[in-house]
């Protein structure tokens, strides 16, 4: 057998080529495989540069999330959220992304929320790892998650009022300092007295 040492340059390709493991096919995409599974929860699919996305219902959500699951998806990739300011039916939007390592599937599942009392379930249930990722959606926009273990703040201060990822959320602005101006910069900043 070939070692995988490099010749004099190596910078060059390797001796021994390694040949990529061929994707597995299924036979039906899971476009088709999620709306049969959901019927009418599934809202609406689109696949865009080759990856498939499904927008389900808040109601359906759990349900499709633990068929997937047991469909191979078992790793939850990402978890986020956006927010659809000024539009209000939905206004906010939970993004789960996951994988199928076994096939190399990638799924995004949508959920749209509205602006007043958005929550959605829980899916740390399902997968654990998703316990920070929904607290941190929770502690910046504000997206109640409905059966979480430990629905509390995760980034910002326990004390702080509203959730800053939110786009009505008031911007603060600080004056950038530099030597033209950096006296009168810091005859306004407030310090510490004590």
């Amino acid at each position: 057998m070939p070692s995988r040492i490099y010749d004099d340059n190596r910078y060059e390709e390797a001796i021994e080529e390694i040949e990529p493991t061929p994707v597995a096919e299924s036979d039906a995409g899971i476009l088709s495989r999620v709306a049969d599974q959901l019927g009418d929860g599934l809202l609406a699919t689109s696949e865009r540069f080759g990856d498939p996305s499904v927008t389900v219902s808040a109601d359906a959500l759990h349900g499709l999330m633990t068929w997937l699951q047991a469909d191979g998806f078992v790793l939850l990739s990402d978890l986020t959220a956006w927010d659809d300011h000024p539009r209000t039916d939905p206004r906010f939007w939970v993004i789960y992304q996951l994988t199928n390592v076994t096939s190399r599937e990638i799924l995004t599942v949508r959920v749209g929320l509205p602006e007043k009392k958005p929550e959605i379930a829980s899916v740390t249930d399902i997968w654990p790892g998703a316990n920070f990722l929904e607290r941190e959606v929770y502690d910046l926009m504000g997206i109640t998650f409905k059966n979480h273990p430990n629905l509390k703040r995760i980034m910002m201060p326990e004390e702080w009022e509203g959730h800053p990822l939110r786009r009505d959320y008031p911007a603060i602005y600080e004056e950038v300092q530099f030597t033209h101006n950096f006296d009168e910069i810091q005859r306004r900043k407030p310090y510490a007295t004590e």
